[in-house]
């Protein structure tokens, strides 16, 4: 872990003279004058201009800001920089009528259409001096590689919204969560004990309030717990976090980065700029390299957690009872007591990967001063969201689990593991990511499979080449797929079985969302019982 100095946490504020040199100039054609020097003369005023807005209170106004993206991140970003004042234009790919009118209502500049050829034309006419991205775009994106390609500074939301952190008295300090697996129950139990300590906190980015959402909450927090998927992380900027963690690391997205190297990197960069505590999972070497290489502040901590022994500074179980050896004054010879993991499992929160979530969470929690009877107070009170190895009931002897969270093969592992006599429901759309290695490691847990989703090709030669003679059902219903792969598993299982939808894979290609597959699921199985 190598350090760097203490940030200046605001910039000299050049902005007004920066303007001043580059405002005569108004089109492209003036600017460029004599030749390309002038116009790179320009486009570095510009840069430098934009580099230079470092606070909410610098002056935003007349910026010419194209955002990318009309999701719930896209506009976010474009209320918010109107609210600054800058002139700002939306180019998306999507129609959405009630996000339009807003963009109308707030002042906001609008084009719409399908062709990456028309969004770029869109984007070259209207000349911005920044652009914003919102987390789907990938890094070659035409639009994205014409504004790199013309000196045009290119940021995601979580460095604007970085720059924008003080627009109340109160500034927040940020601790930031990203991982393969598990990052969202992870940020909601760190924000549910920062809570029980007494800190007025908010969990946001990737897990569904935008960030710059929470930064204009007029009362302001004391911490935001920010999720970071790897596509914010690719764009995340300088930033300076009070804590970090990544949780775990395996391939993933690797069609969108490009490679598992691109991907860990994209990963690695939330320990960047840590101030007190970079919390890693010790059971995962790809996580400590992360840690060993990260350019933190000076006095940063590496804080480990793990379902073992915890050595000093770290986080783990002893005799049944989840420790505290990271922020114990006499953690060499002692811990503090957080919870067992006995009341975890009558809560069913006793699943390994739940546990290092929990422990993950706590370290994080007490890296910003929470007390451990806080902290236990939190863990005993914490419900998961739905579709994270939610257990819905029993019927006829089967077990049923909704994990439509699991999106990739790590996830789909986790469940597996904690189970035995499984008929799987898996599929989507894999990402790139070849599923042969979880069917093999699984394969004596299967009793059967049913395989939805439209890659399901790679699916099914994995399942038979393990499986053997076991059941493999194939949906290919175009409508009603979660009625008939709850059918399909039904006719498959034996008393005694769980029935685990786990798909390891995307939702997008049949389902509007992981939610919306999970939800589906759960109806189909309300209505076989």
């Amino acid at each position: 872990m190598t350090h760097q100095p203490e940030r200046n946490q605001s910039a000299p504020d050049r902005t007004e003279q920066v303007r001043a040199a580059a405002e005569p100039a108004e089109t492209t054609e003036n600017r460029t004058g004599d030749g390309v020097s002038d116009a790179n003369i320009y486009a570095s005023m510009v840069a430098e201009r934009v580099s230079a807005l470092t606070s909410w209170h610098h002056d935003w106004s007349r910026l010419r800001v194209a955002v990318l993206g009309l999701g719930v991140t896209g506009f976010s970003v474009a209320d918010t920089l109107v609210e600054l004042g800058a002139r700002v234009r939306v180019i998306h790919g999507a129609p959405d009528p009630e996000r339009e009118r807003l963009l109308d209502v707030i002042g906001s500049e609008r084009f719409c259409d399908e062709a990456d050829a028309a969004q770029l034309a869109d984007l070259e006419a209207f000349d911005p001096e920044l652009v914003v991205v919102s987390p789907g775009y990938r890094p070659d994106h035409p639009l994205t590689t014409w504004a790199a390609a013309h000196g045009v500074t290119v940021w995601g939301d979580i460095e604007l919204g970085w720059r924008l952190r003080d627009k109340t008295e109160r500034v927040a300090d940020w601790i930031c969560i990203t991982g393969t697996n598990g990052k969202t129950t992870t940020t909601q139990l760190t924000a549910h004990m920062l809570a029980a300590g007494g800190l007025r906190v908010t969990p946001a980015g990737n897990i569904g309030t935008p960030i710059l959402d929470a930064l204009r909450d007029p009362q302001g927090y004391d911490v935001i717990v920010v999720e970071l998927s790897s596509f914010q992380l690719e764009r995340l900027g300088e930033i300076s976090p009070f804590a970090s963690a990544c949780l775990n690391f395996a391939d993933d997205h690797l069609d969108w980065h490009g490679g598992a190297d691109a991907y860990w990197a994209a990963k690695a960069k939330v320990y960047a700029g840590t101030q007190v505590a970079c919390v890693y999972n010790r059971a995962d070497p790809a996580t400590e390299r992360m840690v060993e290489e990260a350019d933190v502040v000076e006095g940063a901590r590496a804080i480990s957690f793990g379902l073992d022994t915890p050595p000093p500074s770290g986080f783990g179980i002893v005799e049944g009872i989840l420790v505290d050896r990271g922020f114990h004054v006499g953690r060499r010879a002692e811990a503090y007591e957080l919870v067992t993991v006995a009341e975890l499992a009558e809560r069913d929160l006793a699943a390994p990967h739940m546990v290092q979530n929990v422990l993950a969470a706590a370290a994080l929690a007490r890296s910003r001063g929470v007390e451990p009877a806080d902290i236990a107070t939190a863990i005993v009170s914490f419900v998961p969201d739905p579709h994270r190895t939610q257990r819905l009931g029993e019927h006829a002897g089967l077990v049923w689990i909704d994990d439509s969270k699991a999106t990739n093969a790590h996830a789909a592992d986790a469940s597996l593991r904690a189970l035995q006599d499984v008929v799987w429901i898996v599929g989507g759309l894999l990402k790139g990511v070849d599923i042969d290695e979880l069917v093999s490691t699984h394969a004596h847990r299967l009793r059967g499979a049913v395989v939805i989703g439209v890659d399901r090709a790679p699916v099914l030669a994995a399942l038979r080449r393990h499986l053997g003679e076991r059941p493999v059902t194939e949906i290919d219903a175009p409508s009603e797929i979660m009625v008939a792969a709850v059918a399909a598993a039904a006719a498959i299982a034996q008393p005694g079985d769980t029935v685990l939808l786990s798909p390891a894979a995307a939702s997008m290609d049949q389902f509007d969302s992981y939610a919306d597959r999970g939800r589906r699921f759960q109806a189909a199985v309300h209505e076989l019982v």
